[in-house]
């Protein structure tokens, strides 16, 4: 007995497109405050385009040893805040299994002065950070942490500057 020829093809389900605006707005369920990711920030340049970047790169603080994973990342700029939605893992495509942390980073041009950067996580916390970036001095500093006011809203993250990783061009 053969099976019936589909008239139309049915739809996938579009679950991992979540708009960061619908992410922010959640409520996150209760949960123990627990540091699951750290954010760093550093001067990058690439050689080849002798660009200066900003780089903030998301890793979690659990080490995977078996595969090599990639965090999934959603980002939006606006004026002077930086707003990155983590969306999960993702294995990358690597004939050697490197172990380690989970990581992504996303690279800026042109920042200057005081930005804020929130971390959102699928669930509804959201964790913040001011950053002071100043390209004349060559400095990146951290001007203050915090967890915006919202109900189970959580640490999850902690954020620092990287300065042994600063590159720039000559």
């Amino acid at each position: 007995m053969s099976l019936k020829k589909p008239k139309e093809i049915p739809g996938i389900a579009k679950s991992r497109n979540k708009s960061i605006e619908k992410t922010k707005d959640q409520t996150p369920h209760k949960k123990i405050s627990a540091v699951e990711f750290k954010c760093s920030v550093y001067f990058k340049t690439i050689p080849a385009s002798d660009v200066q970047y900003y780089c903030l790169v998301v890793e979690t603080v659990q080490h995977f040893s078996l595969l090599s994973y990639e965090l999934s990342l959603q980002h939006r700029k606006n004026k002077n805040v930086i707003d990155v939605s983590i969306l999960g893992l993702k294995t990358k495509n690597n004939y050697v299994n490197e172990p380690g942390p989970a990581y992504s980073e996303l690279m800026f041009e042109e920042l200057y002065g005081n930005y804020t950067i929130n971390i959102i996580k699928q669930d509804g916390s959201i964790n913040s950070a001011v950053f002071n970036f100043n390209i004349f001095k060559k400095d990146i500093s951290l001007v203050e942490e915090f967890i915006p006011e919202k109900e189970n809203n959580r640490k999850f993250c902690d954020f620092l500057v990287k300065k042994e990783k600063f590159s720039f061009t000559k």
